[in-house]
């Protein structure tokens, strides 16, 4: 054994192995440090990656059925549905606001005036004020959508048709007129009796309608009223929905049948929540174009003259030619990065314009503190199929 080795480390040595020592922790801590900032990143990224593709399925889904079981009855002739207020139960036209998000803008706070359409776009509408609100209305494809001429004098609880085929018990369908602006949902109780559909005004039929403005009575008296399958109670498979952004930034649909409310008896009147981390959703009209029928020949903005929500819904003609429309939403990330990571503004519909050639592309900013989450801006365009066979594409 030498001499060296018996004597130990010295001071000196001692101090160069603890700094060693703290140069690999500290080398160890960093790449820790930076892979877990790493993984949230990753994550948060994700989850909005995530979030967005379920949103845009969601209203994928509910905007390519819009129209179902409408559209068909402004073809070969107006038979009323389009642009007429709905009628539906005690509870349509609604007295009061919508629940969030829908309380504060959406129609000016005048609910009332809700009218049936394909799809309509609010623009700002959502109670966060900057979103737009999409209001989504079909039925079940299955139903047909053919509108029945009424063939003889009915009452306040019975529709005289030619015939009743098709009908069963617990489907809806709308009782309309063309130049009426009432047109009432109605539930079937019973096609017992053809050719008369049976309706009731008790349990376990929620949606019958007796009219305020316009009655059943005087609807189903009369050989110009039609009757429009949509669909059925208890198969939940007719959609009129809203859809719109909270001021939690969360993606919201609420459904105005209050189908489960009303057939099951359990739940509230309510909101449904589809998707967090959702900051905006916008959307734009695809028109069709005047040279080939189902071609979209220009765009138009909800806050274009002639396609605000109230003159749209109130003019079929309108309705008629739009035939897609394209959505764009602004998707945030949880993670919060110590720098900023995003641009002061992010833009959509970059590159679309309206007919007159003005363009339709929106500028978010962001401001200091939203600066260090990361977005994602998902832009799609949807085309209403049910709009597209009536333009006879």
């Amino acid at each position: 054994m030498t001499r060296a080795s018996q004597r130990g480390m010295t001071l000196v040595e001692l101090l160069v192995a603890m700094v060693i020592g703290l140069g690999v922790t500290l080398a160890v801590s960093t790449l820790l440090v930076a892979g877990e900032n790493h993984k949230r990143t990753t994550t948060s990224t994700n989850d909005a990656e995530q979030t967005g593709a379920f949103a845009f399925y969601a209203l994928d889904r509910a905007l390519r059925g819009a129209g179902s079981a409408i559209a068909e009855s402004a073809f070969p002739t107006d038979v009323g549905v389009l642009g007429c207020r709905l009628n539906a139960g005690a509870f349509l036209p609604r007295a009061a606001a919508f629940p969030a998000p829908f309380a504060t803008a959406f129609l000016g706070g005048a609910p009332s005036t809700l009218r049936v359409a394909p799809l309509l776009i609010g623009k700002g509408q959502s109670d966060n004020t900057a979103s737009d609100v999409l209001v989504v209305m079909g039925g079940s494809g299955a139903a047909g959508g053919v509108s029945r001429a009424i063939n003889g004098t009915g009452g306040s609880t019975s529709l005289v048709l030619e015939s009743t085929v098709g009908f069963s018990q617990y489907d809806l369908a709308l009782v309309s007129q063309s130049g009426t602006t009432d047109c009432l949902l109605e539930e079937v109780s019973s096609t017992s009796s053809p050719p008369a559909l049976t309706l009731s005004n008790s349990a376990p039929y929620p949606y019958y309608t007796a009219g305020a403005t316009t009655t059943l009575t005087t609807l189903a008296s009369s050989t110009s009223s039609y009757v429009t399958p949509l669909g059925n109670a208890q198969a939940n498979n007719v959609q009129f929905q809203l859809f719109g952004v909270g001021t939690n930034d969360t993606l919201y649909s609420y459904d105005l049948l209050q189908n489960q409310l009303k057939v099951g008896g359990t739940g509230a009147d309510t909101s449904q929540a589809i998707a967090d981390g959702v900051v905006q959703m916008n959307a734009i009209y695809g028109i069709e174009g005047t040279a080939t029928p189902g071609v979209i020949g220009t765009w138009a903005g909800p806050g274009d003259v002639g396609y605000d929500i109230n003159t749209v819904m109130i003019t079929p003609a309108t309705m008629e030619t739009i035939i897609a429309v394209r959505v764009a939403l602004v998707v945030r990330g949880e993670y919060y990065d110590k720098n900023p990571v995003s641009p002061t503004s992010l833009v959509i519909f970059n590159g679309y314009t309206n007919g007159a050639g003005t363009s339709l592309s929106q500028t978010i900013a962001l401001n200091s503190t939203a600066q260090h989450y990361r977005y994602r801006v998902f832009e799609f365009t949807v085309p209403l199929r049910n709009m597209l066979l009536l333009a006879g594409a």
